[in-house]
């Protein structure tokens, strides 16, 4: 006979249904109810449990999403070909009008090269075009201490100058924010 091929009826043993619901089911609810019997015994009492805000925390430098979101420190070490790469994104974001997205990448190339006198140059024209004088102040600052005698550097002071002005008219305040550094 063919192994897929169906027995005839009395070479089936009869099943007894209450057989198998005692060989199956009654053991697996009797284990399940002797489970919850005894995590509710060793359970301490529910008045003594502390809600969520009140448990210590596990893990105190894990952060929850909903209070902070941190991304890992960046360790920068000097990376010329990594700052040149930041730079040519960051020239398409500026051609493309995206001064934000280019601000980013500038920022990324001087960390990745303290010495590239075009990423501070690049870094404060987008400052001043996001008009956040007091940082382009400053970058002009750096990019004046790397580059004191360059292509831009003429530029560099006439712009420095002209954002000094305006600055000038501000609230002193405002005005605090861009006082050089004292060394």
């Amino acid at each position: 006979m063919h192994p897929l091929s169906l027995a005839p009826r009395d070479q089936i043993a009869p099943l007894n249904p209450v057989d198998r619901y005692t060989d199956s089911v009654k053991p697996t609810l009797l284990a399940g109810l002797l489970l919850v019997a005894f995590q509710v015994l060793a359970d301490d009492s529910v008045a003594d449990k502390t809600t969520f805000a009140e448990r210590e925390e596990e893990f105190p430098e894990l952060v929850d999403e909903d209070e902070s979101f941190a991304l890992p420190q960046q360790v920068y070490a000097f990376n010329p070909v990594q700052a040149n790469n930041e730079l040519k994104v960051g020239n398409h974001y500026t051609k493309k009008g995206s001064f934000r997205a280019a601000l980013g990448r500038y920022i990324e190339a001087t960390r990745w090269d303290a010495n590239s006198a075009e990423a501070f140059w690049k870094l404060a024209l987008t400052y001043e075009e996001l008009d956040q004088s007091a940082k382009a102040i400053k970058t002009y600052r750096d990019f004046l201490d790397l580059e004191s005698s360059g292509k831009w550097a003429r530029q560099a002071r006439r712009r420095l100058s002209k954002l000094e002005k305006r600055v000038e008219k501000l609230p002193l305040a405002a005005q605090d924010a861009v006082a050089p550094e004292s060394p």
